[in-house]
């Protein structure tokens, strides 16, 4: 058994004359979590339709789980399972009669599906709500029932397409708890997502695609070390020791020191955590009081500025990245 779920070598899929995926090269190891990160409209949902057998490349090749996706498309489809970007789910149904829907349509019979059903509603904190329609849920609520449906089966490999778009922080975290949960139990997860933090929180290692193109890949750490650590910003508690703060911070950072226009703040780029940290160390042992401060980690426009020279497009108004 090959050590990859996905490999693929110049994997391409025009649409007319658009390159919506313009000859990427992948490996994904077998129970890792990978993330491919990008703004809306840079080929990341093409690219998992095409993995998922969806849709036909128009150039290149790739295997899932040691398929073949144009020659073996049922091999792969037996092994893998895939959560879209919006909630698939039946509204007029329960949770739990969605799940049995599609448990039986997986071939399951009887006590073995009711079973599957129920099992999974308890892993998703939905017990509770079984037997309420799925049009009454949150969004979050709804977006664990799907993610639930993609798991009647036990896939060896889940793409999961952006699963955490338009939810709140708490629902956001329920779904990266799951996330984490599937792969501590050996499923090999592929997450594209258009957040740096949700990358940052689940990925072993992240794959920047813009225009159909992988630009850099490597962990979350090694992409923020292109940009930097951030940016300390500090608000003094005394503006009298503004001087004093300002000659302590230009000896301690290496980046240039910006006073705020108030007169009692400041802010500086810093080349890691540890220096911005030992700035404030340094200011608290000199009894320089703060009533604030702030250490920012590099947003995902400053990450994709610094590797194309220009922030993520807004692309409103494209064409459909897939469409078989």
């Amino acid at each position: 058994m090959t050590a990859l779920a996905i490999e693929t070598r110049a994997l391409s899929r025009r649409f007319g004359e658009k390159r919506a995926v313009d000859g990427i090269d992948l490996e994904v190891r077998r129970g890792e979590i990978f993330a491919v990160l990008g703004p809306n409209g840079a080929g990341k949902t093409t690219l998992v339709r095409m993995l998922a057998t969806l849709l036909r490349p128009t150039g290149g090749s790739a295997q899932v789980l040691g398929h073949d996706i144009e020659r073996e498309p049922r091999e792969v489809r037996r092994k893998i399972s895939l959560t879209g970007q919006f909630a698939s789910v039946d509204e007029d149904l329960t949770g739990y009669e969605n799940l049995l829907l599609l448990a039986r349509l997986s071939g399951l019979k009887g006590s073995h599906a009711t079973g599957r059903a129920m099992d999974l509603l308890g892993a998703f904190d939905l017990a509770d709500a079984a037997g309420q329609q799925a049009k009454t849920y949150s969004g979050g609520m709804r977006r664990k029932l799907d993610i639930a449906s993609s798991l009647i089966r036990r896939p060896e490999l889940l793409f999961l397409d952006e699963p955490t778009t338009g939810l709140d922080p708490r629902s956001r975290n329920q779904v990266w708890d799951i996330v984490r949960g599937l792969a501590a139990s050996g499923t090999t997860i592929l997450l594209t997502t258009q957040y740096l933090e949700e990358a940052d929180q689940l990925a072993g290692e992240i794959a920047v695609v813009d225009h159909g193109r992988i630009i850099a890949r490597g962990t979350s750490a090694q992409l923020k070390a292109k940009v930097g650590g951030g940016v300390l910003q500090i608000h003094l508690a005394r503006p009298d020791q503004r001087d004093e703060a300002a000659r302590l911070l230009a000896g301690t950072l290496a980046g240039e020191v910006r006073a705020g226009g108030d007169g009692a703040s400041f802010s500086v780029d810093v080349s890691d955590p540890g220096a911005g940290l030992a700035a404030l160390g340094a200011l608290s042992a000199a009894g320089i009081a703060l009533s604030g401060y702030s250490l920012s980690q590099p947003s995902l426009d400053e990450v994709f500025f610094t590797l194309t020279g220009r922030p993520p497009e807004d692309e409103t108004g494209r064409a459909p990245e897939a469409r078989p």
